[in-house]
């Protein structure tokens, strides 16, 4: 299992017939009051499926604010665990599937097909030995810990009982770790391990979190930050058990890890990157992208689409080169924005100043295409060091539920000459406002959804959401600069080659080398970046599918009702509907949009 800061449900749309009749009231005064009581049911069905799930996994209660198991850790990586994975699944599709949601209509009908397809999807996934793979170089808990136990994320250090919480989470750490070496030596056996060019990324991100001296580790913020109203002998005992906490539990734990890796696992590690090097690899990779889209097309229609848009954004990428009298082909233009020194930033104080100027300027035109907003508020920090020089170039941190803790966007400043300033205001656009802050803290807000898809979603949807919003940047004000349109579209082109070498890579058998001269041919990307998302598609297959996938369906979707409406179109109203339910299946959002276009038009 990896974990990831905000979990990210499977979700599906099991059927669409119902859901297409939504608008229609039912035959009977009867029949409403049976679909009443069911809806009901299922409502109760999936409140105590939540109750389970958050029990189980309480570092997702922790990051939605529910406070409750803030103390506990379980061993995500033991077969007792993915037991009662399975269990919990099995248990609450078959209490769903009882009940028979199948005669409900409109967002009852979508709960429940999101619900039983959410509870399928994870069954199926067993079949994927995911579990012999606890470490890449991307996501895994040995880089996830230091930033919940930081004093800066999620794990709250507020009360005396916050931090003895902590110290009960981080006692159950080291054997998180002896637990995930031991499925490692596992996967060795069964010739399910990692890429060796992954591995090697991993050993200096270790070397970074372990220190010998307590107070110079990540996990001793919480310490050097400790509330000034703590009475003294509250600041004594924490202040030992911490530093015992982390000197003999902690760094030993992954100071383990580094050795397993350096001297028995890498020496294991494989030469090939796909995922259908692996035994069952090609119906892995082929599961990966249909979670991930949240429809049936297959790698090779994923590739053939990808090719196209890298064609068309070409096209529209030579009339910015006409529009700024550039003189050169588009290598030569790649180049040049890549290089030269008007676009680089002078300091990270000078990044993060445009960051939020731009907030400003944009939200000044939101109220244009907005109608419906976010409570929770925002902020935009840098990237942490240990993190930074393996993540991409921004990343969202949802707010608690409670609002205690803000939306937030992490901007990446490592090798700070990559950072361009024309990709500033689509990466704001895209991981901010109104991206991702809004997608994602407007669903956490809904009143009448249950909670499993106000804290879940569809990476297609939120992503697609996420390059959809980088769309609208001269309506809010932006893109005013062509040099800043460009980087708009480099944006878009980096999303289109994502399905052309992720595909590639896992179903075509490109190697890493091809992916990265792929990039560079086709697109203005430093080779910092360049290797940072070669290196990512290889560690998570398929997700990187989702983004363009989802864009051009929400585009389509935008066509259709100006199409239709015409003058009657209403980008607020528009943006409303697709955000109101929260993130969906595509399907499923085709089929909502087609509904309130019927609405809206009258007919």
């Amino acid at each position: 299992m990896k974990l990831r800061p905000l979990v990210i449900a499977i979700a599906l749309a099991a059927s669409l017939g119902a859901c297409n009749k939504s608008n229609e009231a039912p035959a009977t005064e009867a029949a409403a009051v049976d679909q009443a009581k069911l809806a009901a049911e299922l409502e109760k069905v999936y409140a105590d499926y939540w109750e389970a799930n958050l029990k189980l996994n309480p570092i997702n209660a922790t990051f939605i604010g529910d406070t409750r198991y803030n103390d506990q850790m379980p061993n995500f990586f033991t077969a007792d665990f993915r037991k009662q994975a399975h269990d919990l699944n099995q248990a609450w599709l078959d209490k769903a599937l009882a009940l028979d949601g199948s005669r409900l209509e409109g967002p009852a009908r979508i709960s429940y097909d999101i619900f039983i397809r959410e509870r399928q999807l994870s069954l199926e996934s067993e079949r994927f030995p995911t579990w012999m793979l606890p470490m890449d170089q991307f996501s895994s808990f040995a880089a996830f810990l230091p930033m919940l136990g930081s004093g800066s994320s999620a794990q709250p250090f507020a009360t005396v009982q916050d931090y003895d919480n902590w110290l009960k989470r981080g006692a159950a750490t080291p054997a998180i770790f002896d637990q995930a070496i031991a499925n490692m030596r596992e996967g060795m056996k069964a010739g399910v391990v990692q890429p060796k060019v992954l591995m090697t990324k991993v050993l200096p991100q270790l070397d970074a979190i372990i220190k010998d001296d307590p107070t110079q580790t990540t996990f001793w913020g919480p310490i050097a930050n400790m509330p000034k109203e703590f009475s003294d002998a509250d600041r004594k005992r924490l202040t030992e058990a911490y530093r015992a906490m982390i000197a003999d539990g902690m760094m030993p734990a992954y100071k383990r890890m580094r050795a397993f890796i350096a001297e028995e696992y890498l020496p294991a590690c494989r030469d090939t990157v796909s995922l259908s090097a692996l035994p069952d690899g090609d119906a892995w990779y082929a599961f990966n992208a249909k979670t991930q889209t949240t429809t049936d097309l297959t790698p090779a229609q994923i590739h053939d689409i990808g090719l196209k848009e890298v064609e068309r954004i070409h096209g529209e990428m030579r009339q910015v080169m006409q529009q700024v009298g550039f003189k050169g082909d588009l290598q030569a233009f790649f180049k040049f924005m890549t290089t030269d020194k008007q676009f680089e930033f002078k300091s990270e104080a000078e990044l993060l100043a445009a960051y939020n100027a731009l907030r400003t300027k944009i939200d000044a035109r939101i109220p244009e295409q907005f109608s419906l907003l976010p409570k929770a508020g925002f902020e935009i920090r840098p990237v942490e060091p240990f993190r930074a020089e393996s993540m991409a170039g921004g990343q969202y941190f949802p707010p608690s539920e409670d609002g205690t803790r803000p939306g937030i966007f992490y901007v990446n400043t490592f090798d700070l000459p990559s950072r361009k300033t024309w990709d500033a205001e689509d990466l704001y656009l895209h991981e901010a406002i109104p991206g991702h802050h809004f997608q994602i803290a407007i669903q956490q807000e809904l009143k009448d959804v249950p909670a499993f898809r106000r804290f879940g979603g569809e990476t297609a949807f939120a992503e697609g959401w996420g390059l959809y919003a980088e769309s609208l940047g001269k309506d809010l004000g932006v893109y005013t600069d062509p040099y800043q349109y460009f980087g708009r579209l480099q944006g878009e082109l980096w999303r289109a080659i994502r399905l052309v070498v992720d595909t590639g890579l896992h179903s075509k058998g490109w190697t890493r080398e091809q992916v990265i001269d792929y990039m560079k041919a086709n697109s203005a990307v430093e080779n910092t970046d360049a290797v940072a998302e070669a290196e990512r598609y290889i560690a998570i297959p398929g997700q990187a599918l989702a983004y363009k996938i989802g864009e051009l369906k929400i585009q389509e979707q935008k066509r259709k009702a100006q199409a239709a409406l015409g003058d009657k179109f209403d980008p607020r109203a528009f943006h409303a509907e697709v955000l109101k339910d929260g993130s969906v299946p595509l399907p499923v959002l085709e089929a909502k949009i087609d509904r309130w276009i019927k609405a809206q038009s009258g007919k």
